[in-house]
């Protein structure tokens, strides 16, 4: 392949292979979340590496948060894209997240195999509780960006009580939001519009100020980054071709009713659908796969998923691979073994879920400077957030009573996991512990109380 040299105003010319290994090592150390990641490739791009400037990347930011699925690894394939065209974008997102696929199937394959050796099953209950705290600080993090005005809290409490009480679907509940903001913000601009931000110093290191600062971007739009409708309809097509060959293949070979297809149409829908981060997409899926008409998996299997997602690199959106496989493994396939239909399921889950990412970003990033500032876009994505507020609320609440209460809310306390819950959000949200090692911390624990003491 060409290394091809893009002139970047203000920018040193970086070759496609420098590139390539930066986006390959980042693969591999991309720990601690969407924030963690975003706050690394701010890191490592625009003050070590100075590939890019602070408007470009903020601008970019932008963008990729109004998108569903994984905002870090859209990032990722935006900078990419800006940088070395379409091939930079695809190699800059497929290296995100592929080493983070075999590290999940191989820590998915113990778990499936092995979870229920005392030891391992210990580390797992160190992990559970740690889990719970990640969720609740996450909400507290979440809320603090996404309620800004009164109204906001009736969106999230109403949000919280459709998908709980009500078990209203997730996509339900994103368009019912969307279109309260949208009312909002044409009916009573006052209630609905966001407060001005007071100035703040930029420090490099704050991922909580990466994710809400808007700057203006001045540089000159680079030639590539125009709109082209040809371009546009070319990629459309080659979406639309990635997704429905394997999909037609899958059908040809499993039959349309096969568990393989289920999966294959359901983590299509839920990659287009759930705004909000991964916790919520952990959200929407955990209540469809773990209820009616699936019941895939449990939601013990759900929280010990997330913890594994937790301890590897790349998105934490990876949990959905887990869940892909251990649907596989659970429910195998006429003529597949347990292992050989989960990894199918992993590797359909993970296909179906980063490909619209990739294409959301070739088609859109074009038309970017048309959405900016859109009033009337903020409006409805406020009511979205807000209602994501709510729904995660669900998420901490589920995963809580499963881990604190395992015997339902009349059976006894499972103290260990409630201490240690309080001790691991303290660690997060007061002492700010990079959340790996509160997670590692947790297994240690929780592997050291069976080897002392037993069950």
């Amino acid at each position: 392949m060409n290394e091809e040299l893009i002139e970047i105003p203000g920018v040193r010319r970086v070759s496609f292979a420098e590139a390539f290994r930066f986006w390959l090592k980042l693969g591999f150390i991309s720990f601690g979340g969407p924030a963690g990641q975003i706050a690394m490739m701010h890191k490592e791009l625009v003050d070590k590496r100075r590939w890019l400037g602070e408007e470009r990347f903020l601008h970019a930011l932008n963008y990729c948060m109004l998108l569903p699925g994984p905002e870090a690894q859209q990032l990722a394939v935006y900078i990419g894209w800006l940088m070395h065209r379409t091939w930079g974008g695809i190699v800059a997102g497929a290296f995100f997240v592929i080493p983070s696929i075999f590290i999940l199937l191989g820590l998915s394959y113990v778990y499936a195999a092995f979870g229920h050796v005392p030891l391992v099953s210990g580390v797992l209950d160190g992990f559970k509780p740690v889990v719970v705290a990640i969720v609740v600080e996450a909400l507290f993090k979440i809320c603090k960006r996404a309620i800004k005005r009164e109204v906001h809290y009736a969106i999230a409490a109403f949000a919280f009580v459709a998908i709980y009480f009500l078990h209203v679907p997730f996509p339900l509940i994103v368009l019912g939001a969307a279109l309260v903001g949208l009312a909002g913000i044409l009916l009573a601009p006052a209630l609905f519009s966001q407060p001005p931000e007071k100035p703040k110093e930029k420090k490099a290191a704050d991922a909580d100020a990466e994710l809400s600062l808007v700057i203006e971007d001045d540089a000159v739009q680079l030639e590539h980054t125009k709109p082209n409708r040809a371009r546009f309809l070319i990629t459309l097509a080659a979406g639309i071709l990635l997704w429905l060959l394997p999909f037609a293949a899958l059908i040809a070979w499993r039959g349309i009713d096969s568990l393989h297809v289920q999966e294959y149409r359901f983590f299509s829908i839920s990659a287009l659908v759930t705004f909000g981060g991964a916790y919520a997409v952990l959200a929407y899926v955990t209540q469809a796969v773990t209820t009616a008409p699936y019941n895939w998996i449990t939601p013990t299997q759900a929280v010990d998923g997330l913890a594994l997602a937790e301890t590897t690199p790349g998105p934490l959106i990876m949990v959905l691979q887990f869940i892909g496989f251990m649907a596989g493994w659970n429910n195998p396939v006429d003529g597949m073994s347990p292992l050989t239909s989960g990894v199918v399921g992993a590797l359909i889950t993970t296909y179906t879920t980063f490909l619209p990412s990739f294409l959301f970003i070739f088609l859109g990033a074009p038309y970017i400077e048309k959405l900016r500032g859109n009033r009337t876009l903020n409006g409805a994505l406020s009511g979205v957030t807000a209602a994501v507020v709510g729904v995660i609320l669900n998420l901490a609440l589920v995963f809580g009573a499963t881990v604190i209460l395992p015997n339902g809310s009349g059976g006894n306390v499972n103290w260990f996991a409630a201490i240690l819950s309080i001790a691991a959000f303290v660690a997060l949200f007061r002492f700010k512990i990079d959340v790996l090692w509160v997670v590692i911390a947790g297994g240690i624990i929780g592997f050291l109380r069976i080897f002392l003491v037993g069950n």
